[in-house]
Parts: structure tokens; sequence; C-alpha cells
């Protein structure tokens, strides 16, 4: 699956900038014959071609404005312009993507050497431009755990230059914590104050490459305007000791993953 093995990875280097900046580049590690297995998997997925039932579905809004997203509707049909699907742990391609070795070592080194997935989500902006998501944070008591995470490795699924939407952030946000206690989205005038769009730093990716990105730092994303599609996939890891604090419903539980 990978393009290069696990041991010629310098994880403790990309570790410490991780650390340090709040994001960090782990590289094209993603080969070719996997790139096309997840692609084409995605495609089958949003397009009903595969039993999608244990999955989450939300579309695109109509405007490509964050603020105009419905939810609850979850699978509205065959489509394209899904903008988010979570629960890819279990489909059996994208948990072994995200089971792979080198994602093994570099979560042993952040989480620890017992490591669960809190979610691992596939973020697509369509080639019709997609939702623009602002900046949020991914922690807080909304995401209902009894600490909040660190770790999500982001893969980019396809070319992810600025005009497609690439992530956007601002380095070295995550020291400070969550601007929020709920976390999620970062209010307008806590944004405004800490000078996020001076500050804002577009982080380009190739097909194949993954980010390390750190779950308190501020990013974002823009439309797409390349009229092709720009899709990546995330997973939070977590240490597997982690429990879900929700009660209105019955707590979650986590796959382990290491």
């Amino acid at each position: 699956m990978l393009s290069r093995h696990p041991s010629a990875v310098d994880v403790e280097t990309v570790v410490a900038d991780f650390r340090r900046r709040g994001w960090a580049r782990l590289g094209r590690v993603a080969s070719a014959e996997t790139l096309e297995e997840l692609r084409a998997r995605a495609d089958d997925i949003m397009l009903g071609r595969v039993d999608g039932a244990r999955l989450f579905f939300q579309r695109d809004s109509e405007s490509g404005r964050y603020e105009d997203l419905v939810f609850g509707r979850g699978w509205e049909g065959p489509s394209l312009s899904y903008r988010k699907i979570e629960k890819l742990e279990t489909d059996p391609v994208f948990r072994a993507w995200l089971g792979n070795p080198l994602f093994e070592r570099v979560a042993r080194a952040v989480v620890g050497d017992a490591v669960s997935v809190y979610r691992a989500t596939l973020f697509t902006k369509s080639a019709e431009g997609g939702t623009v998501l602002p900046w949020h944070q991914d922690g807080g008591s909304f995401w209902g755990l009894d600490r909040d995470p660190e770790l999500q490795i982001w893969t980019a699924l396809d070319d992810a230059p600025e005009e497609a939407g690439c992530v956007e952030v601002v380095e070295g946000s995550h020291a400070r914590g969550l601007a929020t206690p709920l976390g999620g989205t970062i209010p307008a005038d806590v944004a405004g104050r800490e000078g996020a769009e001076e500050r804002r730093l577009p982080v380009d990716a190739r097909a194949g490459e993954a980010l390390l990105i750190h779950n308190m730092l501020w990013h974002r994303s823009g439309r797409n305007t390349t009229g092709a599609p720009r899709r990546a996939f995330t997973v939070s890891y977590i240490p597997a000791s982690t429990r879900c604090t929700r009660r209105r419903r019955a707590p979650r539980e986590f796959l382990r993953v290491f």
C-alpha cells in the first residue's frame, strides 16, 4: 500500500515538527495502486455501488456556504457532491489504509502504544466547487470525549493546490488550546482578534501525500475552482483508553487499531 518502506521515514523528526507547528508533512506515502483503489472506493460509496448503510453522509450546500449546510438527511441518493462521509473505519478498503504500518509508527509515537480511531472521514470538494469549511478546531465538549484528541493523519487522494481548496492553517495555534469550551468553529471575533486571516498558511498537497494535523490547530479550506474533484481521507487517532461521555444515547465504542 505504501510507496516506500515505513522504516525509510524519519518519524521522530516529523513528530517533532508536528508538535512545534501543529502540523507536519509525512511525505508522499500512498502508492499509485493504493490511490487508484481509494479513489474508486470513494466513488463507489458516493454513487451507491457498495453498501453504505453503516456510514454517515452529508451533501454539499447548494450555495457552497457552510452556513447553508443541511444536517440529518444522510444518504440522499447517488451523487459525487457529498461533502463528508464518516465511519469509514467500517469500510474494508479505507480500514486497510488507516491501519498501514507507517501510520502505526506515527500514531504510537504521538498517542501511545494502545491506539483507537475516533473517526475516519472522507472530505470531498466536488468538481462543482464543494463547500467552504471555516476556521475550526477538532476538539472540545462537542466531540463528547473524556479528553481532547491530538492527532489526525490526512491523506490527499487527489492533488490539492490552493485553488482546489487545500487545507489552510494558523501555524502554532494548537499551543493555546481550545478557543471555546465547545470547540468546533472559531467565532469570527476570536479569529479577527488573533489575526487568523493575516496569519493563514495554505498547505498544498500532492496526491498520495499525508499530513499530520493537530486537533487543536486552527484550520479551514475554501472552495474548489479547478473543475476536478479534490478528495482527502482523514483519521483521528486516540488513546485506546479514551471514553465517550455522551448521555443522550449509548456511549460510543471506538475501534482499536494498534
